[in-house]
Formats: structure tokens, sequence, C-alpha cells
């Protein structure tokens, strides 16, 4: 209640409102007036206390106006309890409120006030309509949490609160489900491409040239001394393990055979 009863300019404001819940717990020392507004002229108040229980030199005085002048509606106190003030309607659109207190209390001293504009069922009404009660109250105020109709039937099981409620999976809401699944997609995804990419270089990666001429495999490139031998002349001559007649080539056959073709042709 201290938070709407500051002591500025905006105190003294008509606050409009479809629906409002004012609340005071231990609040001493307090003096303050608070006027609110329906939106039309064809609405009027309706107060109903979920909790009410007041010290005794605390008193909570409704006006039905504009101003907190003149004989007010109702003056509770200590002596009043929930179940015996019920349902307060106004006759205009107007409502003040003046709350005053002293310097002592306790907790358990306050109230909770819930204050609804409603529209009397003769006029049209557009907005939701009460099961019991028949008048009407905003759609704003209807599946908020709070007991705008005093039966309850605003926030009853029903088509419209239904579709407020958030669903769930998996213990997530549907809008952080969708955002986790997602979310794991695109990982997926990223991952995928970034192994594509990698084995597409591998494959692309050049190949290094082969030498033209290489010895056989099973050449031996360690030679040892036994594979030496001297041809007595003082050259030295490299036994190797190549494969084929590797010690009488072909090619040192067909000079030697010239060679001697020569000399017998001198020799004729």
């Amino acid at each position: 209640m201290q938070n709407v009863c500051r002591n500025d300019f905006l105190q003294h404001l008509y606050r409009k409102v479809d629906g409002a819940v004012l609340k005071s717990q231990n609040e001493r020392n307090l003096n303050c007036v608070i006027t609110f507004q329906t939106h039309s002229i064809l609405q009027r108040f309706m107060l109903r206390f979920d909790a009410l229980q007041l010290d005794c030199n605390d008193h909570l005085y409704i006006f039905d106006g504009a101003h907190a002048v003149g004989g007010h509606k109702a003056d509770l106190s200590c002596r009043n309890t929930k179940q015996a003030v019920g349902a307060i309607f106004t006759r205009t659109n107007f409502v003040t409120l003046k709350y005053v207190t002293d310097g002592w209390g306790t907790e358990s001293n306050g109230f909770n006030l819930v204050i609804t504009a409603v529209r009397d069922p003769k006029h049209t009404c557009m907005d939701f309509t009460c099961t019991l009660r028949e008048f009407c109250i905003s759609t704003d105020l209807v599946c908020d949490g709070i007991n705008h109709c005093a039966d309850g039937s605003d926030e009853a099981i029903s088509p419209k609160c239904s579709n407020t409620e958030m669903t769930t999976v998996l213990g997530m809401s549907m809008t952080l489900f969708v955002v986790v699944v997602v979310s794991g997609l695109l990982l997926l995804c990223s991952c995928v491409l970034g192994m594509s990419i990698c084995v597409c270089r591998r494959q692309a990666a050049p190949v290094p040239p082969t030498p033209h001429h290489q010895p056989p495999s099973n050449y031996n490139t360690n030679l040892s001394m036994q594979q030496m031998q001297g041809n007595g002349t003082g050259a030295t001559t490299i036994v190797s393990k190549l494969p084929g007649n590797w010690r009488h080539p072909a090619g040192l056959m067909l000079g030697y055979s010239a060679a001697r073709a020569r000399l017998y042709c001198q020799a004729k």
C-alpha cells in the first residue's frame, strides 16, 4: 500500500484500472488516500478481500466517489473479517480508499484487497461474463491467477485458460525445447560439414612424383668386402646381387666380338 501512497503529485491522480490487487502488511504511521477510476462510465467497482485482519487502531475507509469526503461506504477495522464484509459494489465509476494506521502492529496485521471494474449485464458486454454474478469483466483479467469474479469462473478450467497454459516436453517449456532441438541440429550439421571438408582436402592432396629409374626391389645396397673384387689392374669390380647375368653383360660381349672381327680382317 505504501508504494501507491507516495507523497507526490501522482497521489492525487485518478488511476484508471480494469483490475488491481492492493496488499498491506504491518504498515505503520500511514495516512494515505488513493482513488481508482474505471475506463467507462458504464462500469463500476467490486471490492473483495482475500485477507482482512486489521489492528483496532487501524482503519480502512471506502468512499463511493472520487474524493474522501462526506460519508464513507465502509469503515473497516479489527471488528471486521473478510467473511463478514463479503463483496462491496460502488454505484459510481470511482472508488476512493483512505488507510490510516498507528505506530504499532504485528506481521499478521494487514489486508489483501482485489479491485475489479465490472459492467452490469443490462449493458452490452463484449468481454468475459462471470457465471454466477452475471456481470462482465475485462478479458485481460481472465486466467491471470486472481479470482476477479468472486465465484472463480474467470480462473476455472476452460478453453481460454488451457490455451494459456505452457506445454512442457521432457520437463522443459515448448519454446525452450524447440531452441534446444534446433541448436543440436545446427551443431550436428556443422560437424558433418567440417568432416566433409577434411576428407575432400585429403583426397585432393598432390602425390609425390615417382623416379623413372629405380633399382629392383631385391637390390642390396649394402656391400661387403667379399663383394668387392680386384681385377689385378688396380681397379675394383663391384659384384652385385642384382638378378640376371650381370657378370657378363650383353653389351661387352658384342664389343669383344666386333674387336675380334677387325683383327681377323687386318690379318687377311
